[in-house]
């Protein structure tokens, strides 16, 4: 037998292991349809891109966080049991400070795209857009980072300026 038929023979042969190996495949899963992705695909970048439509304001925002989220957070975002949403020295006071939403988070978006995903903690996704949209503004409003009447919806939020925004570096900057 002259070297090419050797050869021949055995890609003849690894074709049917790997034929025989692919068929024993256990086939474990199904492909997910795309209108089920689209239900987890929620993410919203720091310059607002995937946002949802929708719009809040301060006021209507302290009367869901009085219903949903005060249990956690308490009066006026001071905290307990959980993380305070006001407060906190500017980081340059340590690494112990406590972090708060004004002294901390580089980006309204990121409020919203939290709150959207996660909260109210024992009820996570449960929000409408504009309830989130509404608590986001409620949030900014009580660090004093917008005035209680200003709306919130995706062209506003990711205009407010959020003190540490210059404290992150930045991961993906073409985003912003």
């Amino acid at each position: 037998m002259c070297t090419s038929d050797r050869l021949a023979v055995l890609c003849l042969a690894l074709a049917l292991v790997c034929g025989a190996a692919h068929a024993q495949a256990p086939k474990l899963g199904k492909p997910i349809p795309e209108a089920d992705i689209a239900q987890w695909d929620i993410s919203a970048a720091p310059d607002g891109s995937g946002l949802p439509p929708g719009s809040g304001t301060a006021a209507q925002g302290a009367k869901i966080y009085a219903q949903k989220c005060v249990v956690c957070h308490g009066e006026n975002g001071r905290g307990k049991p959980f993380a305070a949403l006001v407060g906190g020295a500017p980081l340059t006071s340590g690494i112990d400070t406590t972090k708060s939403i004004a002294n901390f988070w580089g980006y309204p978006t990121i409020i919203f795209d939290f709150t959207r995903r996660a909260m109210p903690f024992q009820a996570p996704r449960t929000l409408t857009n504009d309830e989130v949209y509404a608590l986001t503004a409620y949030i900014l409003s009580i660090n004093k980072l917008i005035g209680e009447n200003d709306v919130m919806n995706a062209q506003t939020l990711p205009k407010v300026q959020m003190p540490n925004r210059d404290g992150f570096i930045i991961r993906f900057p073409d985003k912003i």
